[in-house]
């Protein structure tokens, strides 16, 4: 094949520079390691998101960790998660010490069956953590139901662990949520942004996200909850090795004493990277219109393929409520295809120039949940879905030229992989 006309990577960080000029001034500020920066980061989470509070955490995966070691979950607690993720949504689980409990998603969907997850709810269960895949959040009307449904009948009751746990379970009535959006950052269900819907809610600011601080992540959870100081002050003092002071707090006269609370981890956002994060959040808005720009264009040039694309907005039927994702994947399913197939197409899209991946390896195929004990078999659907997923580019940096060959691409592509069956 000949040399192809173009490279269309698959999702470089959009770094304007704006964006570089902040991190320098904060280079120059002197304030390198968590500061003011940081600090007015996590509020501006917070402002977006609709969210009571935010904290910023060295990556979504802390985030989430440090999110259950605040509610008191460990040994001896089970939490539930989707079988079709990453693995930092169970791994995290895997970390405190509890037990994690997967559920396949419902056919034809990438979200965890509901009916599925009520059925798996026991007295030990102790939170679910959905996953706002592809930036679409998950149908939290049908999730609360299911947990509030389980709750009603007597499978589950709150036991919670630390005092913050017991009210939030007490008040919630159903095991508590922890939502991985990881990829909803700027999304919303119901006219309500991601923060605001979930529990608590771990976004991921890493190098291939929508918005980002290179690495680093958050944690915000929804009003009238929690006791918001209490909570933060945790989340802190887990953050930076359960010391009682930051950097920022030791600079005020005479303000050098600390005291180590309990021994805690080291994973703190620092200034250069919050600096980063509040530069393009002032054009966050204009990134994820022209995310949705992209998704509509694949959306009409695909539409004479059998590929299925994902719904990045959409009015909802049943009881799924109107939803608009942040547009951070393209996801789509060659409809009928194996995963022979699939992996064909995605060599014939490489052999264009053009990088596409999958998204995601369900867990139970992994090395370490099969160690674990799940059998892949055991999750029909989700593994429905991985046979023939392939995701597109889709970023910032693309061009409206980018996306047209890439369409041609794909067309291309799928010619290609069914003369070669």
């Amino acid at each position: 094949m000949a040399e192809p006309r173009r490279t269309v990577t698959f999702s470089p960080p959009d770094v304007s520079p704006d964006d570089i000029d902040a991190v320098a001034e904060a280079l120059r500020s002197g304030w390198i390691t968590t500061g003011p920066r940081t600090k007015k980061f996590e509020r501006a989470i917070a402002a977006k998101s609709g969210a009571a509070r935010a904290a910023t955490f060295s990556s979504a995966t802390m985030a989430l960790e440090c999110a259950l070691r605040a509610l008191g979950i460990g040994p001896g607690d089970e939490v539930i998660t989707s079988a079709y993720t990453y693995t930092a949504s169970c791994s995290c689980i895997c970390h405190v010490g509890a037990t994690p409990v997967l559920c396949d998603v419902a056919p034809g969907s990438y979200e965890m069956d509901y009916g599925q997850l009520a059925s798996l709810v026991t007295e030990r269960t102790r939170a679910v953590i959905p996953v706002d895949i592809a930036g679409r959040m998950v149908d939290y009307r049908a999730l609360f139901a299911a947990l509030e449904g389980a709750a009603r009948s007597g499978a589950w009751h709150p036991a919670g662990r630390s005092s913050l746990a017991t009210e939030a379970e007490a008040a919630a009535r159903r095991p508590l949520v922890l939502s991985d959006g990881a990829h909803s950052f700027g999304a919303a269900y119901d006219g309500a942004p991601s923060g605001s819907v979930a529990d608590l809610t771990a976004f991921s600011f890493h190098a291939v996200k929508n918005l980002t601080t290179a690495e680093g992540g958050a944690l915000a959870w929804r009003k009238g909850l929690f006791p918001d100081e209490e909570l933060y002050r945790q989340l802190m003092l887990l953050s930076l090795h359960g010391q009682t002071k930051d950097a920022l707090a030791k600079t005020a006269a005479g303000s050098w004493e600390y005291d180590i609370a309990f021994p805690g981890y080291k994973c703190n956002m620092t200034d250069l990277q919050a600096a980063l994060g509040l530069s393009q959040l002032q054009r966050y808005d204009a990134m994820v219109a022209r995310r949705h720009a992209i998704v509509a264009a694949y959306e009409q040039g695909l539409a004479d393929l059998a590929i299925e694309v994902l719904a990045h907005e959409g009015s909802g039927s049943g009881v799924e409520a109107p939803f608009r994702s942040s547009a951070h994947l393209m996801l789509t399913r060659l409809v009928g295809a194996d995963e022979a197939f699939r992996n064909r197409f995605i060599e014939q899209l490489a052999d264009r120039g053009v990088a596409a991946n999958v998204h995601y390896k369900p867990l139970p195929l992994l090395t370490a949940y099969r160690n674990l004990g799940f059998d892949a078999a055991a999750f029909p659907n989700a593994l429905a879905q991985y046979r023939n997923e392939v995701t597109l580019p889709l970023h910032t940096s693309l061009s409206d030229e980018d996306v047209a060959y890439v369409i041609e691409a794909a067309h291309g592509a799928y010619g290609d992989a069914q003369e070669a069956r």
